[in-house]
Parts: C-alpha cells; sequence; structure tokens
C-alpha cells in the first residue's frame, strides 16, 4: 500500500514539473498584460480610481518620481515581465519584478490608508473598495507569483532549456537548506511588506541578515 502511494505521488511530481509551472505562468501572463495594455490605452490610471485620494499614495521612493512616471513604468514592467513569465525566460527575475510592482501598487492604491486593528486590515480583503482597501486580488497575485520565483519556470520554459543547453539541468534538483535558504525567504518576505507596512519589511529584513550572518543557521 505505502510502495503504491509512493509511486503515485512521484508520478504527480513528475508531471506536476510541467504543468504547475506552466499553468501559474500563463495565468499571471494574461492577469499581467491586461492590467498593462489596460495602462497603455488610458485605462485604470491612479487618477481615474474612484477611491485613490483616500489612500496613502505611492510609497518611498517612488513617491520622489511622481505618478505619471510611476504608472507609465507599471504599464511597460508589466507587460515586459508578462511576456517573460509567458516564454519562462528570466523567470525568478520577472516573478520578483512583479512583486516589486504589486507590492508598489497595492501600497498606492489597494492597501487601506489607516487601520488600528487586525480585523481592520482584514475588512480590506476584498476585491471591491469600500473604505478599507481592496488588496485581495494583489495578494493572491503575489502568493501565485511565490512558487514562481523560489522554484522557477518549470521544464516547459525557456530557462530550463539553457540549463539543457550548457549541462545544468541536474542542478535543478540541488537543495540547501541553510541559513542562507532561511535569509532568502525572508528577504522575499521583506519586499513583499516594507512597501505596505515598513516597519514590518524592516523587521524582516534585519532577521534575513540575522539569520544569514548567524554561523548557527549557516550550518
Amino acid at each position: 500500500m505505502f510502495d503504491m502511494y509512493d509511486n503515485v505521488t512521484a508520478r504527480l511530481r513528475a508531471g506536476g514539473d510541467y504543468l504547475w509551472p506552466l499553468a501559474l505562468r500563463l495565468i499571471m501572463f494574461w492577469e499581467f498584460w491586461e492590467a498593462g495594455t489596460g495602462k497603455f490605452r488610458g485605462e485604470n490610471w491612479f487618477g481615474d480610481i474612484p477611491w485613490a485620494e483616500s489612500q496613502k499614495g505611492f510609497p518611498w521612493p517612488f513617491s520622489t518620481i511622481g505618478a505619471d512616471l510611476n504608472w507609465l513604468a507599471a504599464t511597460w514592467g508589466e507587460m515586459a515581465f508578462a511576456v517573460l513569465i509567458l516564454l519562462g525566460l528570466f523567470t525568478r527575475f520577472a516573478a520578483f519584478s512583479l512583486i516589486v510592482i504589486t507590492a508598489v501598487a497595492t501600497a498606492a492604491v489597494h492597501w487601506p490608508a489607516q487601520w488600528g486593528s487586525l480585523g481592520q486590515l482584514w475588512q480590506g480583503y476584498v476585491v471591491t473598495a469600500e473604505g478599507a482597501g481592496n488588496y485581495k486580488l494583489p495578494l493572491l497575485f503575489t502568493i501565485i507569483l511565490l512558487p514562481l520565483l523560489f522554484h522557477g519556470g518549470g521544464k516547459i520554459s525557456i530557462d530550463h532549456l539553457l540549463l539543457k543547453l550548457t549541462g545544468r539541468d541536474s542542478c535543478v534538483n540541488d537543495r540547501f537548506g541553510d541559513g542562507i535558504s532561511a535569509a532568502l525567504v525572508f528577504a522575499v518576505l521583506g519586499v513583499v511588506t516594507v512597501f505596505l507596512e515598513p516597519a514590518w519589511g524592516i523587521t524582516l529584513f534585519v532577521i534575513a541578515v540575522l539569520v544569514g550572518l548567524t554561523p548557527l543557521f549557516r550550518r
């Protein structure tokens, strides 16, 4: 019985190496390409969002370059990185870049300007805006992008093709579960949150540095 279960799950993992990264890449390509082309056509801009005046605006350092330039960068960034995600080319870099774009956009127009408790913050976990924020979709997009950042674009990707052409495709099975690995996780979570709640992000960055530099965790 256990052997049968292990054989089935081993085959599911093998099939999943092809299926789930491609599925995530396709849906993320469509979502960000649609968002980028919408902005390119003059839709979904900051000034057109009815609840924008109640939000905090773009976080630092993006607040120093103006809303128009921010949305121009977001427009081309969403389209360019969406294409990279679709192709599976530089997948981790593209996923990380889209996470940053998503976090900045969330801070600008989706995150509640004020909240006094986790209960109030949770009220913003919705699709429509009612004064408490509406960060449900950005959060879901970020969660979908995280596997692409940590695991890559899968076997149906240009990244994997390049690994095979350079004789390095066996390295996809390498795992180093040390302090550096944990530090990278905390650093990524810091990037996700620092634009929304700077204190959270800075705390996570500090933890990342401590974990990465402490010899005890690096073994």
